[in-house]
């Protein structure tokens, strides 16, 4: 199978406030939008492995987010969750250009 890459426009840099989160839905999966206190943004899969909970409602500190329900912590930028828990949700790579941001996804085709 042949995978190809589509850059999903989910607004302008100006539309993501600094740490906190947004939900963004592509197709059947609902995405959490971050953009961190640096500036950057990153996005992961919006659902805790845990027990489900919607992480762009989480505390955004650095690259982590915090998950509403039990406090799991899961990095943004590769979607790990950090230890003593463990587990890790899908990570998505982000473009920016001239302040429109961009979800990459991967298709099979």
């Amino acid at each position: 199978m042949e995978e190809t890459i589509r850059r999903i426009f989910i607004g302008s840099i100006d539309d993501m406030p600094r740490k906190l989160g947004k939900t963004t839905v592509i197709g059947n999966m609902e995405i959490a939008v971050f953009r961190l206190e640096n500036g950057d943004i990153r996005a992961i899969e919006n659902r805790c492995p845990h027990k489900g909970g919607v992480l762009a409602e989480g505390i955004v500190s650095g690259e982590f987010v915090f998950c509403p329900m039990h406090d799991w912590k899961i990095c943004v930028t590769d979607g790990k969750v950090q230890a003593p828990d463990v587990g890790c949700v899908k990570s998505f790579p982000v473009e920016v250009i001239e302040d429109q941001v961009f979800i990459l996804i991967d298709e099979e085709k």
